[in-house]
């Protein structure tokens, strides 16, 4: 029971930092909402899935194959930010896609619309 409770600690920190490290340092467009849905390490703590979603959806290739030409830089600033051992080593992956998201699109869509008029 423990070692699950230390788990999704391990899981809710690594989220929150790699969220900073992203934020920080990852050159990324800024009209892009880029979110870190779920991460979920292995039971050893050697892996790490990170799930991303990216608003507009047809963007998330782009900002997947980023992050994974970032990904040794990200993985070394996240071994030395973390306090623990083992570091999981992290890989992206796409967050299926949410209800709701179609119509998340279409308004942002719209609004960018209205803005270039």
């Amino acid at each position: 029971m423990a070692e699950s409770q230390r788990i999704k600690r391990v899981n809710e920190l690594i989220k929150r930092e790699l969220g900073t490290i992203i934020l920080k340092q990852v050159d990324y467009p800024k009209n892009l909402l880029l979110t870190l849905t779920k991460v979920e390490c292995s039971s050893d703590l050697s892996n790490a899935k990170i799930w991303v979603s990216v608003m507009p959806e047809s963007k998330t290739d782009w900002i997947l194959s980023m992050l994974q030409r970032n990904i040794y830089h990200i993985q070394k600033t996240l071994d030395k930010r973390l306090r623990i051992r083992p570091v999981p080593k992290i890989r992206f992956v796409k967050q299926k896609k949410i209800e709701g998201t179609d119509n998340v699109d279409y308004i942002l869509d719209k609004i960018k619309k209205e803005e270039s008029k």
